[in-house]
């Protein structure tokens, strides 16, 4: 069984205006920075590095953003929201770890069995064949259109999907969910056939933090001046820079403000901007999508799953629910499962209660592994859709947005006094945390520069 990258993969120094002044806590700092996550936080470290005074406000009551290591379970760290580093060659975030000294354990993607209900494997056959040649065969005739078509249209309209019998379909579509449904945490219907996967890739290992991803944002915000609790509700221009209140009426200025909210925030018109932002910015907001990939970690108090490698696939009576497990026991050293939801799935799950949520991924467990399979002794459930400082898990690229869109939502407004920073953001390395790192030394040079 391909992981999803590989089957990916087999498919198509500037002047400082603050250089004089050494890095300084004061009542009006250079600049104020919305969001702790990956690109405020590597935003405020590079800005203070080049002498500039930084404020960071967030509004949750910890750092990180959609990083998120929930400590419930005592000496059990468990990754509610980004897991991964994607591909460890070159990429910044292992730069970062190794100068924090946060250990990493490489995800063993292969063997990936996938099961049917009553436990039985599924044949793919030459199913990861066909997928990838409809696939590529779609993205040939989309091209030659006038306009962006979804994935599942481009591919839906082949004859050659028009021959296949209904088996056959599933198993297709069980293989797109599987590698492309859950890596860009959207459906196929609502994924741009021209520039779903749009993205640039590291090559080398995905590796996950046995002590939690939180590390890294806890390395980055050493000497940083943030206020947690901040709920920014308005940007407005003052004099010759910039005021931001938040819920509480606190008010903050500074010469620049960097906005490095989820897309989701955006989308819902948390903040109120005093001024218009240019239009291409709000096209761009509004026409890029915001994924939805939830995790439900259950704990048991044995094993009962595969122990050969760290993931199963599950086809079930419903596709794309509770299609993909992640074992992490021989990362935490506990009996852990995690499965994931994403797009339509992920919305619907969301909408229960955890009972509710547990009795569903335990029917699937059950389905695979026999009545016997004991009950969970604790589980903890991400809903990213419902957080009101997310509204959503990462961006995806959606029917008639690409690269373009992506550049147009960067850089700056209001004459530079406005910054946008973020995953969305960034065109070569969307929807990562890499990405989002990388967007927010790309800001600090803007406002520096």
């Amino acid at each position: 069984m391909l992981s999803r990258r590989d089957l990916l993969a087999g498919m198509a120094s500037a002047a400082c205006p603050f250089a004089l002044a050494p890095a300084r806590a004061q009542a009006q700092p250079d600049v104020i920075i919305i969001g702790a996550g990956m690109a405020g936080l590597s935003a405020a470290r590079a800005l203070n590095e080049r002498g500039a005074a930084t404020l960071v406000l967030e509004a949750r009551d910890r750092i990180g953003g959609r990083i998120w290591t929930s400590n419930q379970w005592a000496h059990v760290p468990v990754d509610l929201g980004a897991s991964w580093i994607h591909g460890t060659d070159g990429n910044p975030l292992t730069h970062l770890a190794d100068e924090a000294g946060i250990a990493r354990k490489q995800t063993r993607w292969d063997p990936n069995p996938v099961f049917k209900p009553g436990g039985g494997r599924v044949v793919l056959d030459d199913a990861e064949k066909l997928a990838r040649t409809l696939i590529e065969k779609a993205r040939v005739r989309a091209e030659g259109r006038d306009d962006d078509i979804s994935l599942s249209g481009a591919v839906e309209a082949l004859p050659d999907w028009a021959s296949l019998d209904e088996n056959k379909r599933r198993l297709v579509r069980h293989i797109i969910h599987d590698n492309i449904e859950l890596e860009y945490a959207a459906g196929w219907q609502d994924l741009s056939a021209w520039s779903f996967d749009d993205s640039d890739e590291y090559d080398g290992a995905e590796v996950v933090f046995p002590d939690g991803y939180g590390a890294l944002p806890a390395h980055l915000a050493k000497g940083l001046s943030i206020q947690t609790g901040q709920v920014v509700v308005r940007i407005e221009k003052a004099g010759k820079g910039v005021r931001v209140t938040t819920g509480t009426g606190s008010a903050y200025q500074a010469r620049h403000v960097l906005v490095t909210v989820p897309l989701g925030v955006l989308k819902a018109k948390r903040i109120e901007f005093s001024h218009p932002l240019s239009k291409d910015r709000t096209t761009a907001i509004s026409a890029l999508g915001m994924g939805l990939l939830n995790k439900c970690c259950l704990r048991f108090e044995r094993m009962f799953w595969p122990e050969t490698g760290d993931v199963f696939s599950y086809l079930g009576d419903r596709d794309g629910y509770w299609s993909q497990w992640l074992s992490l026991s021989r990362i935490s050293g506990e009996p852990l499962l995690m499965g994931f939801n994403a797009g339509a799935a992920a919305r619907e799950v969301e909408a229960l209660d955890d009972a509710g949520t547990i009795a569903q991924a335990m029917a699937a467990l059950k389905s695979i592994f026999g009545p016997a399979v004991p009950d969970p002794v604790a589980a903890q459930i991400s809903r990213w859709g419902k957080d009101p400082f997310a509204l959503g898990s990462y961006s995806f690229a959606a029917v008639g947005t690409g690269r373009e869109t992506r550049h147009s939502f960067a850089g700056t407004d209001w004459n530079g006094r406005l910054v946008f920073a973020g995953e969305a953001v960034h065109a070569d390395h969307p929807a990562t945390v890499h990405g989002a790192y990388l967007s927010g030394h790309e800001a600090a040079e803007q406002i520096a520069g």
